[in-house]
């Protein structure tokens, strides 16, 4: 799709960021927008970002919302409605951490009134010494959402940082399309048209007079 100018038009996606606090979900969003790590920032703090980006060879305008440290409350509803996927965040070494994205799911669900699109993150794998959440509990809570999941490291700054947010954007994306794409009557349907038309026409020709 191009714009008058000619120039390909940007897709938008809008991203939320949910976890419990303390799980590092703005030193995630950070490392995506700048390749930085913080090691100080306001834990209360709610931003929404605008970034400009490539994907697939197409660009891309994200916004999106940090939700900071605050805990996950349903007067975050207004959030919900306006995000078109989520990142959810759980630390590796925190396992109620683990337990509140579970709660933060079924939430969405229940707003959403569908399964959302969202990819699950469990973050600070540099604290092995720590981990109370082992990788395959990450991984079949998201098969069982059908999502997908990354473990990494804000601090560290793995490409699946980059890799998380794209792949998040690329299952919005689809999800549009399919809902932006028009629905055909299907053949079934369409030959049962023809054949109620036919039985009318000849009905018609039984009836009349001669």
């Amino acid at each position: 799709m191009t714009s008058n100018g000619g120039k390909n038009k940007a897709v938008e996606s809008k991203i939320c960021i949910l976890g419990g606090p303390g799980v590092g979900k703005s030193a995630l969003v950070v490392r995506f927008l700048t390749r930085r790590f913080i090691w100080e920032y306001d834990p209360t703090l709610e931003c929404t970002y605008k970034h400009q980006t490539t994907i697939d060879d197409e660009p891309v305008a994200m916004e999106i919302l940090d939700t900071a440290g605050q805990e996950w409350t349903l007067h975050r509803e207004g959030h919900v409605r306006w995000a078109d996927g989520f990142v959810l965040v759980y630390a590796v070494n925190d396992r109620n951490s683990f337990e509140e994205v579970v709660n933060i799911k079924q939430s969405l669900d229940e707003i959403k009134k569908t399964n959302v699109q969202c990819v699950l993150v469990g973050n600070k794998i540099d604290l092995l010494h720590e981990v109370r959440v082992p990788y395959t509990e990450g991984e079949r809570l998201a098969n069982d959402w059908a999502c997908a999941f990354f473990e990494t490291s804000a601090s560290d700054g793995g490409d699946e940082i980059y890799e998380l947010f794209h792949e998040l954007h690329r299952e919005i994306r689809r999800r549009k399309m399919l809902e932006n794409k028009p629905r055909r009557r299907s053949s079934a349907h369409q030959m049962r048209n023809v054949f109620t038309k036919m039985f009318k026409t000849q009905t018609s020709k039984v009836s009349s007079p001669s």
